[in-house]
């Protein structure tokens, strides 16, 4: 048995039945969180935006047209959304990891050099600008389509390939900055 669209889920939605809600939230809450915690680097954060944009969801369904856009496009609008909200009253800076104890494995050489790389990109990230981390997130690391992505972040496509080229470009250049400082400060 096949189970119904997302939009056919939304529809039941907008009459509130909490079943085709629930289906939604296991199919898509985990994408919706990695995205958000890619933007604000925070899994608490991005646990409150997964959540928020869910109660958005289930609040605003009537509002849902998918003769505008897919169910996804649609909720990853609703997470950028919040997550630039998020990043823009940020009072504050969370503790960057304070450090892991060290893996003495067969493969713990393989996984440090992985763990630093993560981290080069991770510090990269971070200082582009937020619309910069969600079209990388959407993009390179979700594996949006440039015109899905765009919708999501209700840019036109150039527009997007526009933001995204930026994105790349200045996110090339923090990584060689990073690595020519040898400081990640």
């Amino acid at each position: 048995m096949e189970e119904p669209s997302d939009e056919a889920l939304m529809a039941e939605v907008s009459a509130r039945r909490q079943h085709a809600f629930r289906i939604l939230m296991r199919r898509h809450m985990p994408r919706a969180l990695r995205v958000a915690e890619r933007i604000v680097r925070d899994p608490v954060e991005a646990d409150d935006i997964g959540q928020e944009a869910f109660m958005r969801v289930w609040t605003h369904a009537a509002s849902f047209d998918p003769q505008v856009a897919k169910f996804t496009t649609w909720l990853y609008r609703i997470v950028l959304n919040l997550t630039f909200d998020r990043t823009r009253r940020r009072t504050f800076q969370p503790l960057d990891a304070a450090g892991d104890v060290p893996d003495t494995g067969p493969h713990a050489v393989e996984r440090l050099i992985a763990d630093e790389e993560f981290r080069l990109l991770n510090r990269a990230m971070l200082a582009l600008s937020d619309r910069q981390r969600g079209a990388i997130a959407l993009f390179h690391m979700e594996g949006l389509s440039g015109e899905e992505a765009a919708k999501a972040m209700n840019l036109s496509a150039k527009a997007f390939e526009s933001l995204l080229g930026r994105a790349r470009t200045a996110l090339k250049a923090n990584v060689q900055k990073i690595q020519d400082t040898g400081s990640y400060a």
